[in-house]
């Protein structure tokens, strides 16, 4: 899933004599390996309700991932002790809310559409930064943000003028714009935290802290009857996202920005998108709808608006 905390400072480096073949392959891995978490948890959908996939694919991708950053287990503790309201209120947003709302929103509309309005995350980041870290936005991200907002509007409204007017929107999309504005806030709020530790520490302790904070929506579905009844498919679905699709995607993850840095990682998050779509068509038997291709289309080119074209500097001349 894109819920993966941007890198540490400390982490965006390039390594010296690494391997760019083996790194680009080991980050598109990586979102392969997220993208097809959207697949499964709409597969899973019938049988295991959004809050209880969220608790038990965060609580089982930590555990897999604990042993791993042992040598890293004081510093883990040192952090939680001085900032555990930080760290837990963090991973509640970009962990819990962000995933249990994408699981939310697959119950009303397909994987495909989810994966488009998830491209939006960049660009909210950078308008939450403004507010937030009081970052320039300048008048291209302006413009981009604009475009991908109207991109979103359209999916959202299905392509059909007369449900917008009438506010008449599928709960699936909205769910999924909610999530990709969580992603959004969480990113820029992990940027602002600045936490001592590498990136691998970090994303074991929000993944600790995420199912913490799942937990209570985790036991309110099961007091209200929404019980799992997991069948085979179910429990393999399950085994995906906490294993290939949890614990190894965040791990290859953090191989990626220590060999790629975190600038070149993180923009092949749009492969995301792409595989998103194919396997959603190989094994959902989902195709794409008129809408999403426009829709994408406002946002790809907003993406572009923001990211592609650079602010042109002010040359001083000193006489």
């Amino acid at each position: 899933m894109q819920s993966l905390p941007i890198a540490h400072p400390s982490a965006a480096k390039t390594t010296a004599g690494a391997s760019l073949p083996l790194a680009y392959s080991t980050a598109t891995l990586c979102w392969l390996l997220s993208a097809g978490v959207y697949i499964a948890a709409k597969w899973v959908a019938p049988e295991m309700p959004p809050w209880a996939l969220c608790f038990w694919r965060l609580a089982l991708a930590c555990t897999i991932l604990l042993p791993i950053v042992h040598y890293h287990h004081g510093a883990m503790l040192a952090l939680i002790q001085s900032r555990a309201i930080e760290v837990l209120a963090i991973g509640a947003i970009g962990l819990t809310l962000c995933q249990g709302m994408i699981y939310t929103g697959l119950n009303y509309t397909d994987a495909t559409t989810a994966g488009i309005i998830m491209a939006l995350s960049p660009i909210m980041t950078m308008v939450l930064a403004r507010f937030v870290l009081g970052e320039p936005l300048g008048i291209w991200k302006a413009l981009g943000a604009l475009l991908a907002l109207l991109g979103m509007v359209v999916i959202v409204a299905r392509g059909d003028l007369t449900a917008l007017m009438r506010l008449q929107f599928n709960p699936g999309e909205l769910w999924i714009v909610g999530s990709a504005f969580c992603w959004g806030l969480y990113t820029v709020l992990l940027r602002r935290a600045k936490f001592a530790i590498e990136l691998l520490p970090t994303v074991v302790l929000l993944l600790g802290a995420g199912a913490l904070a799942a937990l209570p929506l985790y036991l309110w579905e099961l007091f209200s009857g929404e019980r799992s009844a997991l069948h085979a498919n179910g429990l393999l679905a399950l085994a995906y996202v906490a294993g290939p699709g949890g614990a190894l995607m965040y791990y290859l993850y953090n191989r990626s920005v220590e060999t790629l840095g975190a600038g070149r990682a993180s923009m092949l998050l749009y492969l995301q998108t792409v595989f998103v779509a194919v396997l959603a068509y190989l094994f959902l038997g989902e195709s794409l709808h008129d809408y999403d291709l426009a829709g994408a289309a406002f946002i790809v080119a907003g993406l572009l608006l923001a990211t592609a074209i650079k602010p042109r500097q002010r040359t001083v001349h000193v006489a």
